[in-house]
């Protein structure tokens, strides 16, 4: 009798062991199957934004950049203007702006021009001392060089590449005006895409919707409007500092560093490179070079710990990992414009997946892990005064 109740629980107990594997398996599997779903989701949809970027381009743009003028928009409505009134005069503005920054640019390039002469022949002569370097550490002399070169080119001739010049201007004139184009029509039927986006959830979860929409937008908007101000800034001290060194068409260089910083990591760098190149071409010395890497250096300090807190702050609270992520990906998908709108989509995808509880761990890690801290620091400080 007591074997037989003994060889009962023993199946009774394996019968239980077995039932909690299989649904411990099961369980496993259904959040395998889960996570494989969501990157399925993510992988098909960066195809997706590869192969219609011709048209997803200026839509994205137009939507990203529309986002800065509604506050002023709403102003200008507050006043007793009709929205299409009001959308028109921030497309002006949009253009003006731009017109603003092409006319400082070729203002400054008259200047450049005047001395390419000169600096033709500083670039012939580096070029020249490049080709003996070469041949007195590799063993290749200069003939074999410009082989070297003309195989390379391929033997492109000149009116291909005319051709493609004239091509890629007339699709920059296309896409910008389709950009406004677009920019009024964000601006005018915003309130109709948001109800729109509204009645795609549940009546219950509108609300957290709404709130969803509300954040995206305004993480775009102050991270736009903090990245223009501090641009405008860094014109002022790039142009400050390639002054004094004593660069040419200093202002130039300083309005081109600038608008470059729009691509994080990658146009302060370019900015720098490009100016340094312009330096030794016009025949300028050592100190010279010397004064516009100290020059980059200083701005970038600044620019570091005290414009970028103060102004730009944490609206967008992606760690540095994801923002590099986020740029060479953006630049493989779109190119230039995939780099300009990274940062603010990758901000806005972030406040999505903080907000949706399957997607709240991808969320966390792209974000950052705050650290209190009881002192305040120097930057706090200031803040505390501008918010008074």
């Amino acid at each position: 009798m007591r074997v037989s109740c003994f060889r009962l629980q023993m199946r009774w107990t394996n019968r239980t062991r077995k039932q909690f594997a299989l649904g411990f398996v099961r369980t496993g599997m259904t959040k395998l199957q889960r996570t494989i779903y969501i990157l399925l989701f993510f992988i098909l949809s960066f195809a997706g934004l590869y192969f219609s970027g011709p048209f997803l381009i200026p839509v994205t743009l137009a939507a990203v950049f529309s986002m800065l003028f509604i506050r002023f928009c709403n102003w200008l409505e507050s006043k007793g203007m009709s929205r299409g009134i009001a959308s028109l005069l921030c497309i002006v503005g949009f253009v003006s702006a731009i017109a603003l920054v092409i006319f400082l640019l070729g203002w400054q390039l008259n200047g450049l021009v005047e001395n390419i002469d000169a600096m033709k022949q500083r670039v012939v002569s580096l070029f020249s001392n490049f080709q003996h370097w070469v041949y007195e550490k590799a063993g290749v002399d200069v003939k074999q060089q410009k082989e070297m070169i003309k195989e390379q080119a391929g033997g492109s001739d000149s009116g291909n590449m005319l051709a493609s010049f004239a091509g890629g201007i007339m699709d920059i004139l296309v896409n910008t005006v389709l950009v406004l184009v677009y920019m009024f029509l964000f601006l005018l039927y915003r309130s109709h895409i948001k109800k729109f986006i509204l009645k795609l959830v549940p009546g219950t979860e509108k609300d957290k919707a709404d709130g969803v929409v509300h954040q995206a937008g305004k993480v775009a908007q102050r991270y736009l409007s903090g990245l223009a101000t501090m641009i405008v800034v860094l014109w002022v001290m790039y142009g400050i500092g390639f002054s004094i060194v004593g660069v040419e068409s200093a202002i130039f260089f300083a309005v081109l560093c600038g608008i470059l910083e729009i691509i994080p990591f990658v146009g302060n760098l370019t900015g720098t490179a490009v100016t340094l190149l312009s330096v030794l071409a016009q025949g300028g010395d050592s100190r010279m070079v010397i004064g516009v890497l100290v020059t980059y250096a200083l701005v970038q300090f600044i620019q570091t710990y005290i414009l970028e807190p103060l102004i730009v702050g944490e609206q967008v609270n992606i760690n540095p990992l994801f923002t590099i992520l986020a740029i060479v990906l953006g630049e493989m998908i779109w190119g230039v414009a995939g780099m300009v709108l990274a940062i603010p989509l990758l901000g806005m995808l972030k406040i999505v997946c903080d907000h949706v509880p399957d997607l709240q761990p991808y969320g966390f890690l792209m974000g950052t892990e705050k650290q209190k801290s009881k002192r305040t620091g120097f930057i706090d400080k200031i803040k505390s005064v501008f918010n008074k």
